[in-house]
């Protein structure tokens, strides 16, 4: 069975985290609950690791602080969005943290559905297999043509044919 690792990390202090990052911590677990049954025929076992930042870690690093990464990639490079930051409260202090930008949306809570989709984007590479996981699907290769003894360039067919 393949596995499709998904983490989360965020800063806790006493027990408590940010809001923001309370509510995206239900949202993951929604999607991880939705993604689960979903991927399970196709032979993929979906596990969630959350990890805790301590307040050194965060003070040192707060965007990293909210942060979901899925096959070690983060969310925001499965779902074509980019890393943004807004001023938080609580626990965080006046710190900026992470948010997550998409097609011109801010999201401080990063909702189910998207985390669903960048699983759904994840799973497709683990069934890919290795190639699509590294980019290297479709490299040319070189081949030698044995009728004029040059070289020639194709796509491997490995992946394209």
């Amino acid at each position: 069975m393949k596995t499709l690792d998904i983490s989360w990390q965020r800063l806790v202090q006493g027990g408590r985290t940010c809001p923001r990052c309370g509510d995206t911590g239900a949202e993951i677990r929604k999607a991880v609950a939705t993604l689960t049954p979903a991927l399970a025929p196709m032979g993929i076992e979906v596990r969630l690791t959350e990890s805790q930042l301590s307040a050194d870690e965060f003070g040192n690093a707060p965007l990293e602080s909210n942060r979901i990464t899925l096959l070690g990639r983060d969310l925001e490079e499965w779902v074509g969005g980019e890393t943004g930051q807004s001023q938080c409260c609580d626990v965080c202090g006046d710190n900026d943290c992470r948010t997550v930008n998409v097609a011109g949306e801010t999201y401080e809570t990063i909702p189910a559905d998207m985390v669903v989709r960048a699983g759904l984007l994840a799973a497709a590479d683990l069934l890919a297999g290795p190639a699509a996981q590294t980019g290297d699907c479709c490299e040319p290769t070189t081949q030698a043509d044995p009728v004029s003894a040059t070289q020639t360039s194709a796509p491997s067919s490995a992946c394209c044919g």
